[in-house]
């Protein structure tokens, strides 16, 4: 009878399993179903009542000047014009050399970086500069733990300090640990398993950040304030193609030679994607992962005095590493690679936070780079490392054992993933330039392109399915809400800091 039971019991749970199995399945097949393009009809017969009946984007195509046709984009962008003579650049070797016929061939010399992070102290301590919070005091005495603690009458307060063991503390200010107060919160509070073999270096890494760009402009310029102090090299690659396969204007490229990123031009090496993967078009994986590829392979290989421990980074557009963290991996020793970063993940604007965090591997070593994932960035987002024909080898050569870790955690975020962070024309970019794979292709569907059925999506957080989200605003004054830049730049950034449908 027993066994009878067990039996019954083993039965209902595979059934349950059957059951909930195929309906995950009715529900991705339900994506385009009668239901669900009912559901999104509604939004745009009621959002005429509350925005103006804005047309669609006319004419997506346009002829190109060598033939063939481009993907025009939306004029909320209102990309510069290329101009004959571009603004004079400060005095750099690469800089020089950076115009409109050879920017995609130049190659970048890397410098060492001569900053000093570190207080050297007299008694042969060192002190983080930014996360330390005084250092004033004599370095040679501990600081008494309570201010008001007072030393016994008969016991003068000298005598009491002679006698005590000369030492050197470093003061850390909120966020910053460690002895040296160069430990973030994001590293204090991660997973890294070899926290108390880390040692401040000697001469700091170079960090090379890798990215492509469609047109995710206010991102990137984002980026390269949040990170222009710490990263060495950004590696940008744009193509004349779009991930879809359709021709597209090189928006990036324009901006280089009008003078718009003269802040930061120095620093970037153009990667220029000439062409589209054969099968893209039918598979838009292969598109994808095309990209990263080239992307790697190009950058690093016109950069010059690389060493193994240099640190690489790749990242997609909406994807913005924390300074911080970016920061203790450039100017530390002890960590273990590749490193993923849990970043804080929103839609639409940062006003819109989703739960978790994005937890994506996206760095490590030069060294690693080369060794392990072939200079292939694709690789090295995905969490396979362990399974590369050279992992052992390189472990051995290294002396260390490689063990994935992240920066921050579910509560500690380490950067942000603005998931479809632009306006309704930029969303409409977008969702037509979307490569032919990560089904369904919304851009395929005209309602969903609909200007005002995005508003709709942006002002309730709702997705093209049909669902909402069942989560509240995010409050601005939260830690980690918005890169810094984009405070400090509120007007301008104000659609991705505040819900501009909601009052």
């Amino acid at each position: 009878m027993k066994m009878r039971w067990h039996k019954m019991f083993l039965l209902l749970c595979m059934a349950g399993l059957c059951v909930i199995s195929v309906l995950h399945f009715l529900k991705a097949l339900s994506y385009v179903s009668l239901s669900r393009e009912l559901v999104s009809l509604s939004p745009n017969f009621i959002s005429g009542f509350l925005w103006d009946s804005r047309p669609l984007i006319p004419q997506l195509l346009e002829t190109a000047e060598v033939g063939g046709q481009v993907l025009r984009t939306p004029g909320y962008y209102r990309p510069p014009q290329l101009i004959n003579n571009p603004p004079k650049l400060p005095s750099s070797a690469y800089s020089e050399r950076l115009n409109a016929e050879d920017m995609h061939h130049a190659e970048f010399v890397l410098k060492e970086d001569t900053a000093e992070y570190f207080v050297h102290t007299k008694s042969g301590g060192i002190c983080f500069r930014q996360g330390t919070k005084s250092l004033d005091r004599p370095p040679s005495e501990k600081p008494e733990r309570s201010s008001h603690r007072k030393s016994p009458p008969s016991v003068p307060r000298q005598q009491h300090s002679q006698g005590r063991r000369k030492w050197v503390e470093c003061v850390c200010l909120p966020g910053w640990h460690g002895p040296s107060c160069g430990v973030p919160t994001v590293v204090q509070h991660s997973n890294l398993p070899t926290k108390d073999r880390l040692t401040p270096r000697l001469k700091p890494r170079r960090v090379i950040n890798a990215i492509n760009v469609n047109h995710e402009f206010d991102l990137l310029e984002t980026r390269f304030h949040e990170l222009n102090g710490v990263v060495d090299v950004f590696l940008v690659c744009e193509s004349n193609f779009t991930a879809y396969g359709e021709q597209r204007p090189l928006l990036f490229r324009q901006m280089l030679l009008n003078g718009t990123f003269d802040y930061i031009r120095s620093k970037v090496v153009y990667v220029f994607l000439d062409h589209f993967p054969e099968g893209g078009k039918q598979d838009g994986w292969i598109a994808d992962d095309y990209l990263r590829t080239f992307l790697t392979r190009n950058g690093i290989g016109r950069l010059r005095n690389l060493r193994d421990d240099d640190l690489f980074i790749i990242d997609d557009a909406d994807e913005i590493p924390s300074r911080e963290g970016v920061l203790f991996l450039k100017l530390y020793d002890g960590w273990t690679e590749p490193v993923a970063f849990h970043m804080r993940k929103s839609l639409y604007g940062f006003f819109w936070k989703q739960p978790g965090t994005l937890d994506v591997i996206s760095s490590c070593t030069i060294g690693m780079l080369r060794y392990v994932y072939g200079t292939d960035g694709i690789r090295l987002r995905r969490r396979e490392y362990y399974t590369m024909p050279n992992f052992r080898q390189y472990e051995n050569k290294t002396g260390h054992i490689l063990v994935q870790w992240s920066l921050g955690s579910p509560l500690h975020f380490a950067g942000w993933h603005c998931s479809w962070c632009f306006t309704p024309e930029g969303i409409y970019y977008k969702l037509m330039s979307a490569q032919n794979g990560d089904f369904p292709r919304w851009g395929d569907y005209e309602d969903k392109r609909d200007l005002n059925y995005i508003r709709w999506l942006i002002k309730t957080g709702g997705w093209f399915d049909g669902t909402k989200q069942e989560y509240p605003l995010a409050d601005p004054h939260e830690h980690m809400y918005a890169p810094k830049y984009m405070f400090e730049n509120s007007q301008r950034f104000s659609y991705l800091l505040k819900n501009p449908y909601i009052s």
